[in-house]
């Protein structure tokens, strides 16, 4: 098998260094990252472009380059339609979340949650989050590495460590500034490989037509399920519900785009970014897509995964790269590049975060507690800093332990489904109700939780059943070979493609012949698991909350500004329910003052 070549390596020692120098320059320049303003949220200065490519890239790891094109190289393109959720979501997350959020200026959105419901609200939603990314910063590091290695001869340890690292590095000497200027330019990194991959397949199929006719010809390019039942794996409807809730737990209340979002300096310079943000994602989403239509073309005739040459198909892109680039001097290294760019701007971005919600939701009300006085501006850029160093070791921990955890890797991508459904719950009942309140939403976040986490990680669950591959023009293999390959498939979930949600499966073999049963909520597409964890904590928050107003059990008195809990906070809601409350606010004073002067 081919490995990476002297002019390979050249390329990445390149690009890595050009990352560290973007972290060095800005923590030299400008106010040279001294305040928690400038380190946490980049003096509030930062223009609409740049931020939109770091929101792309926040979320689009290495995880998603290779398994995207995995998807549609086992799966078809089904998956496109997803890209209508996120056209639709856009404008809710611009002009409903966004101007709560900016109005604010918090460098938590978690305390948004204190405001309206109490601090125990915050602190329970601000640990899920924790929790969620902590996992997940373990696997965008330890998929591409454990891939890379596989392939192309890179070892793992290495490659974590050096992606870790120099993450890790401009993340803490940097700040915000350097993390939005590196997932630029690792934007840019992560479509030149995408684009490489494709360029390389149609020069190799003698034009795009090629790759597109072996789609059309194996049912690839099929996007026509319009089946609304929900154990489908994709269907029109799981895919623009699913991903709608999917889009807005993450653009609409997620700390990491928030963060980005209030970086900018004004709302509708923010607005703007999340806009720019939406051809970015579409662009990225159909081109990945695609190149697994390309690598499809190439291994039409014969599966590496039933050859034996790859153990799971998250490793095809990778190995299609060593196959087909190593006579381009430093073209499988861009590609490489391009893949580690994905995994460093998704752990900057949540090393970042972390760092953000650690200071502000414990470290600084512990101090208050402590000392009886609240911590000082001057003193919080410090613990911003040890605290990014910290979760960026813990990130390269988590990386070197995630082989040994086994099932942490699917349990850390579904997480995402069954942690951001109900946490953009709580968010939604705080700004778009005024009668929920703490101990509702709190009991309602729990049995959402209890529920999501139930069939996220409950089973048996069916496989996935994949397109017709073929072997016909493979090297001949022993029997012994064969089934091995054959035992990896059955054991391995290739449904790697999505950095947010993914439906774990039974990791025992059982005997073909025997019908197994299982149960319908186990049966649904992972593309319901965050809708599922929305709808149960939405409903079940707001019946409870009106139940326990009812019974003198629970109040509202956080969203009141003044004793006698009169004027209502108005900022707290979306804009139209804003705007109703000050017009209801302003007509009562009006019969007031009329009624004082008849």
């Amino acid at each position: 098998m081919a490995s990476l070549q002297f002019w390979d390596y050249v390329v990445l020692v390149i690009i890595l260094s050009v990352s560290s120098m973007i972290g060095i320059y800005y923590r030299l320049s400008g106010g040279k990252q001294k305040t928690t303003k400038e380190y946490l949220m980049a003096d509030q200065s930062m223009s609409a472009l740049p931020v939109s490519f770091s929101l792309m890239a926040s979320f689009m790891s290495a995880v998603t380059l290779m398994g995207v094109s995995n998807e549609s190289y086992h799966h078809g393109i089904m998956f496109c339609i997803i890209n209508l959720a996120y056209v639709i979501s856009t404008p809710i997350a611009a002009y409903l979340y966004l101007p709560v959020f900016y109005r604010m200026r918090t460098t938590s959105v978690y305390e948004y949650l204190e405001r309206r419901f109490g601090h125990s609200t915050r602190l329970a939603a601000s640990l899920a989050f924790s929790i969620q990314m902590i996992l997940y910063m373990g696997i965008v590091l330890y998929a591409p590495a454990l891939a890379l290695e596989a392939v192309a001869g890179l070892n793992k340890f290495s490659a974590i460590v050096i992606i870790g690292l120099v993450c890790t590095f401009y993340s803490t000497i940097g700040g915000m500034k350097a993390v939005l200027i590196t997932d630029v330019f690792q934007s840019l990194l992560m479509f030149a490989a995408i684009f490489s991959v494709i360029a390389v397949s149609a020069i190799k199929a003698g034009g795009m037509q090629a790759i597109w006719r072996a789609a059309v010809n194996t049912g690839r390019a099929d996007i026509i399920e319009v089946s609304l039942d929900p154990t489908i794996r994709h269907t029109w409807w799981g895919l623009i519900v699913g991903g709608i809730i999917t889009y807005m737990s993450l653009y609409c209340v997620n700390q990491t785009q928030i963060q980005r979002l209030l970086s900018v300096r004004s709302l509708k310079g923010a607005q703007a970014a999340l806009w720019w943000n939406l051809p970015l994602l579409i662009c990225l989403s159909f081109s990945t897509l695609f190149s697994g239509l390309a690598i499809y073309h190439y291994y039409r005739d014969c599966d590496p995964v039933k050859e034996g040459r790859i153990s799971r198909g998250d490793q095809l892109m990778p190995l299609f790269a060593l196959d087909t680039m190593g006579q381009y001097p430093g073209l499988c290294g861009l590609f490489v590049s391009g893949i580690f760019s994905a995994s460093l701007s998704t752990v900057s971005s949540a090393v970042s975060s972390l760092a953000a919600v650690t200071v502000e939701d414990y470290i600084k009300p512990i101090y208050k507690m402590w000392f009886k006085r609240p911590m000082i501006e001057t003193n919080t850029t410090l613990p911003s800093k040890f605290m990014a160093f910290i979760y960026g070791i813990v990130c390269v921990a988590l990386a070197f332990g995630a082989g040994s955890l086994g099932g942490v890797l699917q349990a850390s991508l579904t997480i995402f489904g069954v942690v951001g459904g109900p946490l953009l719950a709580i968010f939604t009942l705080g700004m778009f109700t005024v009668k929920a309140n703490q101990r509702g939403v709190l009991l309602g976040l729990i049995i959402g939780l209890f529920f999501s986490f139930k069939i996220g990680f409950g089973g048996p669950k069916p496989p996935a059943t994949t397109l017709p591959l073929s072997t016909e023009s493979c090297r001949i293999i022993t029997n012994e070979t064969s089934l091995m390959t054959e035992t990896l498939e059955s054991q391995i979930d290739d449904s790697f493609f999505d950095t947010i949600v993914a439906s774990t499966t039974m990791n025992t073999i059982t005997d073909p012949s025997e019908k197994i049963e299982y149960f319908w909520l186990y049966r649904l597409s992972y593309l319901w698991l965050s809708v599922l964890g929305f709808i149960i904590t939405f409903t079940t928050g707001y019946a409870l909350s009106r139940l326990l107003e009812y019974f003198n059990l629970a109040d509202n008195y956080q969203i009141y500004t003044d004793i006698s809990r009169k004027i209502i906070d108005c900022d707290l809601f979306i804009p139209p329910l804003s705007q109703k409350l000050r017009t209801e606010v302003i007509s009562e004073e009006s019969d007031r003052l009329n009624w004082l002067i008849s």
